[in-house]
């Protein structure tokens, strides 16, 4: 058990969360996913679940309860797909400017506590750290600007580069391409047991399911992969 203080609300909280075994001298490379594990998700499911709903309710002259339920079922139609992420596709199938109204509501984006201590002791460690997202590039734009974390990773891949989403099993074979990774000294943190599922079957050995996603939810852990609240718990 680890005591970790955090900052909220302007003040200082005490949890006291298990450490997460993990032999670090077994991993070479660290791939991680950015919305849920690294930033909170809380930007991007208001942004989709009210924020969008609430503009183009105004602008197609309907209710946001409406506007909901036409949303929400065209949003449905296009999971695990890499339009699910594709800025431009919204933008097309909504008549919205969706980076725009991104910019509206930016302030939401936020870091997950102690991702930067993570990142600097990967970094003083010397392991390859790469951020590998299905986001769009418009997406990953706004949020390195908000977020400067950027310099912290050997490099960004976006599942629009390399073609596939995450969800697809073909995916980790297709990341070698961009990043030459042996998978049983990586390590790969995630918010989506899918995700991790996938990094599996191809064999992935060091799993992490990041349950606390969002500062919205209640973290609930994984069944099946290791789980973590915060990146703190993987610090030695």
């Amino acid at each position: 058990m680890r005591m970790i203080f955090v900052l909220t609300t302007g003040r200082m909280i005490r949890l006291c969360l298990p450490m997460v075994t993990i032999d670090w001298n077994d991993i070479d490379t660290v791939l991680l996913d950015m919305d849920g594990t690294l930033l909170d998700r809380n930007f991007d499911d208001h942004f989709w679940l009210e924020h969008v709903p609430k503009r183009w309710a105004a602008r197609n002259c309907r209710s946001l309860a409406e506007a909901k339920k036409h949303l929400y079922a065209l949003f449905r139609s296009q999971e695990n797909t890499l339009n699910w992420t594709d800025l431009d596709y919204w933008s097309d199938r909504l008549a919205m400017d969706i980076p725009l109204l991104k910019e509206e509501v930016r302030h939401l984006i936020a870091v997950h506590p102690f991702v930067i201590d993570f990142l600097l002791y990967l970094r003083h460690h010397g392991k390859a750290v790469w951020l590998v997202t299905n986001a769009h590039s418009k997406t990953l734009a706004l949020k390195m600007r908000a977020t400067a974390i950027g310099p912290y990773f050997d490099g960004i891949v976006s599942a629009h580069q390399v073609g596939l989403p995450k969800e697809d099993d073909n995916f980790w074979e297709a990341l070698q391409t961009f990043v030459r990774y042996d998978p049983k000294r990586t390590m790969l943190g995630e918010d989506s047991e899918t995700n991790l599922a996938t990094a599996d079957r191809y064999g992935i050995r060091h799993l992490i399911y990041v349950s606390r996603f969002s500062s919205a939810v209640h973290p609930k852990p994984s069944a099946r992969y290791q789980s973590v609240e915060h990146f703190g718990q993987l610090i030695p």
